[in-house]
């Protein structure tokens, strides 16, 4: 097999080659059709987030069913799946018994802490793989595995809300918007100041209003997402919610937050973060994107062109989602 790897935080991704492994028991075998380039895998490349180097990074995998290991049901040789950032829990922490794996004391996410998708091929383990709606093609479902998963994840979180801002407006957030949408929500979205593409971008997908993030809406937000990694957006956030409103931080890093009146937090306004995800997640969203209209917009590249790939997506050059190819 061949792979894109981090041999250590700080340096470019670098070209290997390594014999196909064998899935163990509950694993799969899988050969990659898709890997997307999350702005996870950034934080992995920059040391930012724990990781276990050298690594293979990717968590948005689409591929089929090369081999299966011992005491897996379910699958099929052939069989597509796609694998999401997480990769394993231990099912015996507080957490997992709560239902709560996501925040798992002993988890391992791919990509990280167990190798990705930069690769002709992964293993991965079965029991958190999932089915994919055929209507997409390969390059089409790679970004649903982390962009569209975590961004169903950070609705959810947001609750009700009818009114929400989106910031940052990347692969995430477009695919988002379109569910908001269809669930009858109004949407804005803010994007670096000047970037006049992006929002053009985001009403084209749906949303009511486009402008900088430190702008405000013509309306009051119920809830605001923030996918950018930037804490400084915090408090542009608060700003725009109302009474009783929520700021759902959705990245897995953030940049600090700075100081901020308490003016701008009180009357029961709220600022929560999301970690991770579960396999509920998976299940409920793909059962919702097979039954909606829903398209992802890709740019694609080579698996060798990785870094090239990461490049665009530090400088907000990718429009929707960067998905590497074997």
């Amino acid at each position: 097999m061949i792979a894109m790897q981090i041999s250590a935080p700080g340096r470019p991704l670098e070209r290997v080659e390594r014999p196909v492994a064998r899935p163990g028991v509950g694993e799969l075998l899988i050969e990659v059709a898709a890997c997307g380039v999350c702005r996870t895998d950034l934080h992995v490349l920059d040391g930012e987030i724990a990781a276990c180097y050298p690594i293979i990074p990717g968590h948005e995998i689409v591929g089929r069913v090369a081999a299966i290991g011992p005491k897996v049901a379910g699958f099929m040789p052939g069989q597509r799946v796609g694998v999401p950032w997480l990769g394993h829990t231990c099912g015996q922490c507080p957490y997992c018994r709560a239902g709560r794996e996501n925040l798992c004391d002993a988890p391992l996410f791919t990509g990280a802490t167990r190798d990705g998708g930069y690769a002709s091929h992964a293993v991965a383990d079965a029991r958190y793989c999932f089915s994919l709606p055929e209507r997409f093609s390969d390059v089409e479902a790679a970004p649903l595995l982390c962009a569209g998963l975590i961004g169903w994840r950070a609705l959810r979180l947001a609750g009700p809300a009818p009114v929400i801002g989106l910031y940052g407006f990347g692969a995430a957030a477009h695919i988002l918007v379109q569910i908001a949408t269809h669930q009858g929500r109004t949407v804005h979205a803010f994007t670096r100041k000047g970037d006049e593409e992006g929002q053009a971008f985001a009403r084209s997908l749906g949303c009511a209003w486009a402008g900088a993030s430190c702008e405000r809406p013509p309306e009051p937000l119920d809830a605001a997402l923030i996918f950018a990694p930037v804490g400084a957006l915090i408090p542009f956030a608060l700003r725009t919610v109302r009474k009783g409103g929520r700021v759902v931080c959705a990245g897995i890093h953030m940049s600090d937050i700075p100081s901020f009146p308490y003016a701008d937090l009180w009357e029961e306004r709220q600022i929560v973060s999301v970690a991770n995800l579960t396999r509920e997640d998976g299940t409920s969203f793909f059962e919702l994107v097979e039954n909606i209209r829903l398209r992802t917009v890709t740019e694609s590249f080579r698996l060798e062109d990785a870094n090239e790939a990461l490049q665009s997506l530090r400088g907000g050059k990718v429009k929707g989602a960067a998905v590497l190819i074997p």
